[in-house]
């Protein structure tokens, strides 16, 4: 994606659980010197999607991945490059949401992006919803294909 390209992401780690993003702090400053609270949610926005999308494709689907709902909190001015982490909340778990996935062609999570601040604490934290779509239907046990 064009605006994906111009904040200059790079994929700092990826455990198969936690999914790392970066990003300049030069390509998201705003008129006071720190990052632009739209750069901090989409990072946590865009970390949360790869997070899902890496999962989905993991366990063999072909989906489409959406938000759904985002709640975001911007907790104190970043003045550093941007970091995000993305996990699934806690309590939730990947291997519901690809049976679920598996059996109704849908499903959706929530996951919980983190924008740490340089010197400890956050900058930034959303809790987003995920949904995720197949796109071709899994056959249910018996059919044939």
């Amino acid at each position: 994606m064009p605006p994906v390209a111009a904040m200059q992401v790079g994929i700092t780690g990826w455990d198969g659980e936690c999914l790392r993003l970066s990003a300049p702090l030069a390509a998201h400053v705003n008129d006071k010197g720190c990052a632009f609270g739209g750069s901090l949610v989409s990072l946590a926005t865009l970390a949360a999607w790869g997070l899902v999308t890496l999962q989905v494709e993991a366990a063999g689907f072909d989906a489409d991945v959406f938000v759904a709902a985002t709640e975001v909190r911007y907790r104190a001015p970043l003045f550093a490059d941007l970091h995000v982490e993305a996990r699934l909340e806690e309590g939730a778990g990947w291997q519901d949401f690809i049976d679920t996935l598996r059996t109704r062609g849908r499903a959706s999570t929530w996951l919980v992006a983190s924008l740490p601040l340089p010197e400890g604490g956050i900058a930034t934290q959303a809790r987003l919803r995920y949904a995720a779509i197949l796109r071709t239907p899994v056959p249910a046990p018996g059919q044939a294909d």
